[in-house]
């Protein structure tokens, strides 16, 4: 008995520690009643929307027990409903435990659709109740710890970079391999595969106490993208009323990523092939020489060497800028990724539109790994924050993301005639793949793949898959 009541004990001491139980009821009886069944929660009380809203912001609770049935407004409409929209509005995560009516199961399901965690017919059981209340809690706190090790696991991902393919984690070792190193490096890859968060993970990894700053080639007229790159004196034309530094020299003791460098007209191209070998810069107008200590990064989607033979890019430059070449695979060829990324960016856009967390239903995980992405990473993410905006409840359909499927022609890739290879390399494709679509759970992707959990991971540690 002693040991029951102990355990008792330390369960209401861990609850008083969490977050407080915010109870909705206009009946002042049932309200006095309800937090007396509820006494081992700090709990706090409220009446209708108003007061609901006002103690909301000033606690944060974690849990809410509301009465659906709180009477209309002037306009007729339910307050019950009103109210939990605002509440989930506030906090996309709160659990909300509607009370109701027996014959009021109609409304008690709709409250589900729109997010509340549970619903128990009047009158209600103290220790169900009580019960339901504890399990919420539990659920709150676990997807809350859950959240919080994402994020860490995102933040301490190379620049924010997530991938579990093969060749991309290979570009991670190689970057993290030049980091420390004043080499050049140059990223080649279509637009949108993620040119500048490499060139942020590279800076980061680096330690260099300067700023990261990028520009773009392209988007500069070509009259201004002198000044923009290497800075003005005062006086050196017409509307230059300041000394102004340029962003080579804003860059200074960092990393500067040159985006688009294959459009960076033959005239400056003589003048940054001339700072990359002095490493030092003029001001326009200026005479003195600025020593710059910087890491240059230049990206692009062209191919320069095509353009050196058509004479639209300097050779001398190029192998200047070459001292460490990276060349960034597309997404529909990184295995797994279209759905890992997906699972990532719904997570984000979710917690910013403060939605409840949303799950892609299994018609959407096949559009997203059999689509060809054109667009790569930023059509993805343009995609994910659309359907996230308009999906309806808690699922993402193929609907909500948009285009028909458009499959790849598997037959097109190259074959190789190794059979042990050809082996392994289907193994990992589809154990990687397996882990992708049910976002990093082991377990799930077991049962995904028909075999049991020490399988896998005996799977995953011959083939050399990352487990995180």
């Amino acid at each position: 008995m002693s040991g029951n009541s102990t355990e008792a004990s330390e369960v209401a001491q861990t609850l008083q520690k969490l977050q407080p139980l915010l109870i909705i009821e206009d009946d002042l009886a049932l309200q006095k009643q309800l937090k007396w069944s509820l006494d081992s929660f700090e709990s706090v009380l409220a009446t209708d929307v108003a007061s609901a809203t006002l103690q909301f912001r000033r606690s944060s609770p974690a849990v809410v027990t509301m009465d659906l049935g709180l009477p209309p407004d002037q306009d007729g409409v339910v307050e019950g409903f009103r109210c939990l929209e605002k509440l989930l509005e506030l906090d996309a995560g709160v659990k909300v435990i509607v009370l109701t009516g027996q014959n009021d199961q109609e409304n008690a399901l709709r409250a589900i659709r729109m997010g509340a965690y549970d619903f128990l017919a009047k009158p209600v059981d103290p220790d169900v109740l009580r019960l339901t209340v504890e399990r919420a809690y539990r659920l709150y706190e676990l997807q809350k710890e859950n959240r919080r090790l994402l994020n860490l696991n995102r933040s301490n991902a190379f620049g924010g970079l997530i991938s579990r393919d093969p060749a991309m984690l290979k570009i991670c070792r190689t970057i993290e391999k030049v980091a420390s190193s004043n080499a050049t490096v140059l990223l080649l890859g279509e637009s949108g595969t993620g040119k500048e968060v490499l060139a942020q993970g590279l800076h980061e990894a680096s330690k260099r106490k300067g700023r990261f700053v990028a520009i773009n080639c392209a988007a500069i007229p070509e009259n201004l993208l002198e000044s923009e790159l290497f800075g003005y004196e005062k006086g050196a034309f017409t509307g230059a009323s300041r000394t102004t530094p340029g962003k080579i020299e804003s860059a200074n003791g960092g990393t500067l990523m040159l985006d688009e460098i294959g459009d960076l007209p033959m005239s400056l191209q003589a003048k940054l092939l001339r700072f990359l070998q002095e490493r030092s810069i003029e001001r326009l107008g200026g005479r003195q020489e600025i020593p710059i200590d910087v890491r240059i990064v230049g990206a692009t989607h062209q191919d320069l060497k095509q353009q050196i033979k058509e004479g639209g890019f300097r050779e001398d430059l190029f192998y200047r800028l070459a001292e460490i070449v990276v060349d960034i695979p597309p997404l529909r060829n990184r295995i797994g990724d279209a759905v890992l990324l997906a699972h990532d960016f719904v997570r984000r856009f979710a917690e910013e539109q403060r939605r409840s967390p949303l799950r892609f239903s299994g018609d959407a995980i096949k559009f997203l790994e059999s689509h060809s992405w054109p667009g790569n990473v930023r059509e993805l993410q343009n995609i994910i924050k659309r359907a996230t905006i308009m999906a309806d409840f808690d699922r993402i359909t193929s609907a909500d993301l948009g285009a028909g499927l458009d499959f790849q022609d598997e037959d097109s890739q190259t074959e190789v005639l190794d059979l042990k290879v050809a082996r392994e390399n289907a193994e990992r494709r589809v154990v990687i793949a397996a882990l992708a679509r049910v976002d990093g759970s082991v377990a799930k992707a077991a049962e995904v793949l028909g075999v049991s959990r020490p399988t896998l991971y005996d799977l995953i540690e011959r083939l050399g898959i990352d487990k995180n």
